[in-house]
């Protein structure tokens, strides 16, 4: 266990911040899913602006590597396209 101040210190922060990075990478997995799932060409059209933005944020905080979410954006727009 850390017996300074500011390694205990770290460790909250760092704990914190795991979670905070769990939770919105589960969001957003949950929402490529969501998008995954979906059958209807309009409905996905609709949702691509937001997860493409999400994903941006994401990659800018470096909770996913910017290379990951070009991928998953790229993924997705063929995905919409061949919708009928």
């Amino acid at each position: 266990m850390a017996n300074h101040k500011s390694s205990l210190k770290r460790i909250r922060q760092e704990q914190k911040r795991r979670l905070h990075n769990r939770y919105y990478g589960k969001t957003m997995r949950n929402a490529v899913r969501k998008l995954r799932a979906t059958t209807d060409k309009a409905t996905a059209t609709g949702m691509y602006p937001a997860l493409v933005s999400l994903l941006d944020k994401l990659a800018k905080k470096h909770i996913i590597h910017k290379n990951k979410a070009n991928n998953l954006k790229s993924k997705l727009a063929l995905h919409i396209n061949k919708l009928a």
